[in-house]
């Protein structure tokens, strides 16, 4: 009985062993997996660092102890803040909408200024 030779999906080298086997080692297997994941994986990861580089610049922009501050948008954009990217957004009862990056959030007011606030737990 003769059987199909088989090829490793990642390197091409000959498979032996089992008839369901696609790889010739795991080192292949982990490669060609994170050859395939790679774009995905990549947008997860710029945008948890966008996130967490936003949350970053309102801890740092909210003096240690106060429960909010005010900053401009130049400032945010300064310090490489990027809008797009927020966990979640809060509207309180008088309408006004908080966008939060973890536990940090802010506040369009007027004139580009920002109203930056600590989380409650």
């Amino acid at each position: 009985m003769q059987t199909e030779k088989r090829f490793c999906q990642h390197c091409g080298k000959p498979i032996q062993g089992r008839p369901d086997k696609k790889f010739c080692d795991d080192a292949c297997r982990n490669t060609f997996n994170n050859q395939q994941n790679a774009v995905t994986t990549n947008f997860i990861r710029n945008v948890n660092h966008a996130l967490k580089r936003n949350r970053n610049i309102l801890s740092e922009l909210l003096p240690e102890g106060e429960k909010m501050a005010k900053t401009t948008r130049d400032k945010l954009n300064l310090e490489g803040f990027n809008f797009r990217y927020f966990t979640h957004i809060f509207q309180n009862q008088k309408g006004n909408v908080y966008h939060y990056c973890y536990d940090f959030g802010y506040l369009a007011l007027e004139n580009n200024w920002f109203l930056i606030v600590r989380g409650k737990d």
